[in-house]
């Protein structure tokens, strides 16, 4: 069992052996930088000082040939094969609980929400214990890798994990999932992960917005918050955006939600301007993010935000909250997915 001796720190760790650098040092209560935990957002990166590791992905769109220059290396891609010394940047806010693990689950059911998305139904012999927003990596039999998928549910005594997964047509993982999954097959979960999770403490109304799947962990955020007193004086905005009407499934889903303590407004648009006239649209036709900046108008700075979907609509979100109107960077919540 490798150790993990952080340099200028006085922190150390044992990495199991199937644990990549990051997975030891989040097992032992250390606040390692993270966010996607598959090798596309950059944000473990780390020098190794000493010691040899094995890179699970070489070419991780996480690091640019610049940190491959500098000799950088992500550390949800390197299982260590001796003792390692390594810098890497410690956050204090990037701990949370419960402390990740590996478990097995049991495939219950599956609910389909539109054509292409559904949300997929587990249980597990122990309470299933989670902040909502946060995801578990999926191990598949005969997928190479694991895969990252958001719960919807929220934290629960009965071990039920719910997750809304949208089939991709390239996509390997979901194809398995929604083609070779039966009733009563086990799977191996390693989890929670994930930063962008409710923080219900703060007083602010919050403001959740999702494109696509991107929705099971914004659901999650929303069934979490509608049924705490904490936000029984406060309001929550929910929008939701999809190519085309067939794609919008929010309307059941939030009236299937009873006994609000809370007030839930929830937006959707449609941003292909041929389907929604095809399929007869009469609501907003536009991009997400375009429909909370017209939505929200002057108090757009109130609000705390949590957004969730494609790379390329948290990118336009993050450039509409943070540049345009000068949201300050604290409120806003996301991880990073590619």
């Amino acid at each position: 069992m490798p150790q993990i001796k952080i340099k200028d720190q006085e922190f150390d760790y044992h990495c199991e052996d199937s644990d990549t650098v990051l997975r030891g040092g989040l097992r032992a209560g250390l606040g390692l930088t993270y966010e996607c935990n598959s090798g596309g957002c950059g944000s473990c990166k780390f020098e190794l000082i000493e010691g040899e590791v094995d890179e699970i992905w070489e070419n991780a769109p996480g690091l640019s040939p610049r940190d491959i220059r500098k000799g950088k290396k992500l550390a949800c891609q390197c299982l260590p094969k001796t003792d390692c010394t390594i810098k890497i940047n410690l956050n204090h806010d990037s701990l949370s609980e419960p402390i990740p693990k590996v478990f097995n689950v049991k495939y219950v059911s599956r609910r389909d929400l539109t054509a292409d998305m559904s949300e997929f139904h587990f249980i597990a012999e122990e309470p299933a214990k989670f902040e909502p927003g946060q995801y578990v990596m999926m191990s598949l039999p005969g997928i190479e890798g694991e895969r990252a998928y958001s719960m919807s549910n929220i934290t629960n005594e009965n071990g039920y994990w719910r997750f809304i997964i949208k089939r991709m047509p390239e996509g390997k993982g979901s194809n398995y999932l929604f083609d070779q999954l039966k009733e009563g097959d086990n799977l191996t979960f390693d989890g929670p992960y994930g930063l962008a999770y409710l923080k219900p403490e703060i007083p602010r109304d919050i403001v959740c917005v999702a494109g696509g799947s991107g929705l099971s962990p914004i659901m999650s955020i929303i069934r979490a918050a509608a049924s705490d007193s904490r936000f029984s004086n406060r309001k929550i905005f929910m929008f939701y955006g999809g190519r085309g009407p067939s794609d919008i499934c929010t309307p059941e889903l939030v009236s299937e939600m009873e006994n609000l303590d809370t007030e839930l407004i929830c937006y959707n648009a449609t941003s292909d301007p041929e389907l929604s006239a095809q399929q007869n649209w009469n609501g907003e036709c536009c991009f997400v993010h375009e429909l909370v900046d017209k939505t929200l108008g002057d108090s757009i700075k109130d609000y705390e935000y949590y957004f969730c979907g494609p790379p390329v609509m948290t990118e336009a979100i993050q450039r509409m909250l943070i540049l345009d109107n000068k949201v300050p960077f604290q409120q806003v919540h996301y991880d990073r997915f590619f």
